[in-house]
């Protein structure tokens, strides 16, 4: 925990939502913050940085200026915020989708996320949402079920990661393990982009986590640093992480596997440990926090990984064939990580 504080203080200056330079000056920074001002030709500017702030993406909080002239929105600019710069590209478009509308159009207007930023998309549309509602002098708080966004794809990613985190408890069969394994690459991985890593740790411990809108993900934390505690190691790892469910498919074909040397082996281990404390020491330091968006897990969300992240998954998922599991067992840092956790 005090690692992923220090993680989240270098990149975002903040923890659990509070700006350590506002931790103690609430008041100072409301100040600051005028939800609604007029600009001379008359266009009000409603800003939502104060409307949704427990409305966070996969950074923390997306504020938004929305201008509105003459009852009708005629632009929505996004505000400065902690999204990864390639995902929060793809959900610009999002921007445009209320211009010319009413404020009452603009309520009434179904707003689809943008695959493959998902988690962005909310946090753009949750504080559109928001600041139409503060526009048309409504009530702001939305129902647990608008808060829970319960879209096809949200209610897939939710029932797969049911599914894994209780059934394999207490029913185990070898085909139904490999429906599950399916699932977990398609469901979680490919359709929600859902998994733990690094990045989303310190993506919670930076901006808190949105319990309704992150039900996916807070049932793997439980898998993951939970169940380990009666008894259950690995258990994220062995049936939910949609990267080791591709690699338990893919070992599962009928090719020639590698055979490695108990020496081979043992050096990989210790090249795993080697490579853990080297970043270990870049995220305490801050030297180069951005290595937490380059783990493997990224590739599923195609759409906007890097050329770099996108290669790695290729080596991973060809050499898959050949090795049991090679990046669970010799890279994965989020891996090793659990297992640091799960010592006692």
């Amino acid at each position: 925990m005090l690692i992923l504080m220090v993680a989240a203080i270098q990149r975002d200056g903040k923890v659990w939502g509070h700006s350590l330079k506002t931790m103690f000056s609430d008041s100072v920074q409301t100040a600051k913050t005028e939800t609604m001002r007029t600009l001379d030709d008359g266009t009000k500017v409603i800003n939502t940085t104060l409307l949704g702030k427990d409305i966070v993406g996969y950074g923390g909080a997306v504020p938004l200026d929305i201008y509105i002239k003459d009852g009708k929105i005629v632009q929505v600019k996004a505000l400065k915020n902690s999204e990864t710069p390639e995902f929060f590209e793809e959900v610009k478009p999002l921007l445009t989708k209320w211009n010319g509308k009413t404020i009452e159009q603009a309520q009434a207007l179904k707003v689809d996320g943008i695959s493959g930023a998902t988690f962005s998309s909310r946090g753009v549309i949750g504080n559109m949402h928001r600041g139409l509602a503060y526009a048309a002098q409504k009530a702001v708080e939305p129902t647990i079920w608008e808060k829970m966004n319960l879209d096809a794809k949200a209610v897939a990613g939710l029932l797969v990661v049911l599914l894994a985190a209780i059934v394999p408890l207490f029913y185990r069969n070898k085909h139904y393990r490999t429906v599950q394994l399916l699932l977990n690459v398609v469901v979680l991985g490919f359709l929600c982009g859902t998994f733990l890593s690094w990045s989303l740790f310190v993506n919670f411990m930076s901006s808190g986590i949105n319990f309704w809108a992150s039900l996916v993900p807070i049932i793997m934390l439980i898998t993951a640093f939970v169940y380990p505690l009666f008894g259950k190691k690995n258990y994220y790892c062995t049936n939910i992480c949609p990267c080791g469910a591709f690699q338990d498919l893919a070992a599962k074909t009928k090719n020639r596997k590698w055979r490695m040397s108990a020496n081979t082996v043992k050096r990989l281990n210790a090249f795993r440990k080697v490579l853990f404390a080297v970043l270990l020491v870049l995220t305490l330091t801050g030297i180069w926090l951005e290595w937490i968006d380059y783990e493997v897990f990224s590739a599923f969300i195609f759409q906007t990984a890097s050329v770099f992240v996108l290669v790695l998954g290729g080596v991973v998922a060809a050499l898959s064939f050949f090795v049991p599991r090679p990046y669970c067992r010799f890279v994965c840092p989020t891996g090793t990580l659990f297992k640091i956790a799960e010592r006692r």
